[in-house]
């Protein structure tokens, strides 16, 4: 049988920011997202993406109406139509900080994925920083989902790494409700991470788990505010 190999990568755009390129690129039935020459994500799975939304919502009281949640990063979206698919979900903030990518879902490719959910009235996109969110939003929410890197110890850009420190991770705490949930997605187990959020006074920390055809798994780290 002769071999079979994977179709080649063909770029649909490409675009320097101002925290540096972000490309989008087509590979046969799949879209994929490189940031400054790193893989980020594609539509080949989703199936950790949409397990950092369920984990979260299953860890919120069932007597808590409408809760909102806040997703870190819009990426290729199966976050965000994970949220808009549930209707159990209030109100639905999207922050992403690279314009290229809200353009390749509102008037590119990646709108046959979200357009139904970036038109559900719950949902939000602001266009900005997520630490730099975090830091100044007097707002609070039920539920932090963050998937703007790849992970806790392998982040996209250096300026990212706060998020992940003991001032981050305390912003983070300050903007959620008594109880909420603080969800991270990580393309591998991180101890280290774990700890730092005890250290940060979050409770009921744990990892959920995805397995993947080859390597560690997917992860999404669950952590709860004090109530």
């Amino acid at each position: 049988m002769p071999a079979t190999h994977a179709p080649h990568p063909v770029t649909l755009d490409r675009r320097e920011g101002p925290y540096g390129e972000v490309v989008l690129r087509e590979r046969g039935d799949d879209f994929e997202i490189i940031a400054n020459g790193c893989f980020l994500m594609d539509t080949s799975d989703g199936r950790s993406e949409r397990l950092l939304i369920d984990a979260a919502l299953a860890a919120l009281p069932d007597d808590r109406p409408g809760p909102s949640v806040l997703v870190g990063g819009l990426g290729v979206g199966f976050s965000l139509v994970r949220a808009a698919a549930q209707p159990r979900w209030g109100r639905i903030l999207v922050v992403e900080r690279e314009q290229a990518i809200v353009d390749w879902h509102t008037a590119g490719p990646l709108g046959r994925i979200s357009a139904a959910a970036l038109a559900d009235p719950r949902t939000r996109i602001l266009r900005t920083d997520l630490v730099d969110h975090l830091r100044t939003t007097t707002e609070r929410y039920d539920a932090l989902c963050l998937d703007i890197d790849n992970g806790p110890d392998w982040t996209v850009t250096e300026d990212n790494e706060s998020l992940y420190s003991p001032t981050g991770l305390a912003a983070c705490r300050a903007r959620l409700t008594p109880g909420g949930v603080l969800a991270v997605w990580s393309a591998q187990p991180s101890p280290a991470f774990e700890e730092a959020l005890r250290n940060a006074g979050f409770h009921a920390v744990r990892t959920e788990e995805v397995a993947v055809a080859r390597g560690v798994p997917d992860v999404v780290h669950l952590a709860r505010a004090a109530h």
